[in-house]
């Protein structure tokens, strides 16, 4: 399949180059014109338009999507399916959807969870909204980039997904770090906590997977200095969307409010640029 891609950052490079990988024909833009890559590389975004069947973004914000869609939507071909990777709002999400259906174009957001390194290996989960035509046509696509993809509902369903499961993994995260700043406090060894938490009613994949302390469990950020495989940054950013849509929903999250103000709380004093696990070291040097 001719495709095109556009975003092609940390994430939106190698699910564009595992594309290609798989046979694909792919064409990518970035406002960074400095990539190496083996896909080819075009300098104009209207060109990523021509003859693609499938046009993916990966973009930072629903604005830049907005912006993007506005500048190709009437450049597309009729039988193109668009298909926005990015994390956003839901309310920017039905923008580019009302755009895309005037101009007879079917679309699907299609937030992902895995990081960089499931981008890399391809075993990222997709969880997707939209046309559920659409959803069937591209479903092989996704199992190119990943190890999942879930057809969630109509536009904004995978938008909405994202934020409340990564709601949860902020507020369990938060949980883990708070346990093991305490175990460590009072001299309880944490690989011996690990072994009864990940087999007991504490288990969960922020603490059997993801491990915030340095040299438990599987290799994780905490093992490398914390350089982030999801960063603060992007918690943050989750958390802010999943309260924006709790405000406007009239939906009860106090754990997700205060999380998200934890990971305010941490950026502000030495958390950026780290692992969101970076919870761990914040919590046990805070005096």
């Amino acid at each position: 399949m001719k495709i095109g891609f556009i975003g092609l950052g940390n994430m939106g490079l190698p699910m564009a180059e595992n594309l290609q990988k798989e046979g694909h024909e792919v064409t990518g833009f970035d406002i960074n014109k400095n990539i190496n890559s083996t896909i080819r590389i075009s300098n104009s975004i209207e060109e990523i338009v021509k003859s693609n069947k499938a046009i993916f973004t990966m973009l930072p914000s629903g604005k830049e999507v907005i912006a993007v869609y506005d500048e190709i939507i009437d450049k597309c071909e009729s039988s193109t399916i668009m298909i926005d990777c990015s994390t956003i709002d839901i309310k920017s999400t039905h923008i580019i959807s009302n755009i895309s259906k005037k101009n007879g174009l079917l679309t699907l957001d299609a937030p992902v969870s895995g990081g960089v390194v499931g981008a890399v290996d391809g075993t990222l989960t997709f969880m997707v909204g939209g046309d559920e035509r659409a959803f069937n046509k591209i479903k092989p696509l996704f199992e190119v980039m990943g190890k999942k993809a879930v057809y969630c509902g109509d536009s904004g369903s995978g938008q909405a997904a994202k934020m409340c499961n990564n709601m949860i993994l902020g507020i369990s995260m938060i949980g883990v770090c708070e346990s093991f700043t305490l175990a460590k406090k009072i001299g309880l060894d944490l690989k011996k906590l690990y072994e009864v938490s990940s087999n007991s009613s504490g288990s969960c994949w922020a603490l059997n997977t993801y491990c915030p302390a340095p040299e438990i469990g599987p290799e994780t950020p905490a093992d490398k200095n914390y350089l982030p495989g999801f960063s603060s940054e992007l918690m943050l950013k989750d958390l802010m969307l999943a309260q924006d849509a709790a405000i406007q929903s009239n939906s009860h999250t106090p754990l997700g409010n205060h999380a998200m103000k934890i990971y305010e709380e941490l950026l502000n004093e030495g958390g950026k640029g780290k692992d969101f696990s970076y919870v761990f070291p914040f919590f046990y040097n805070k005096k």
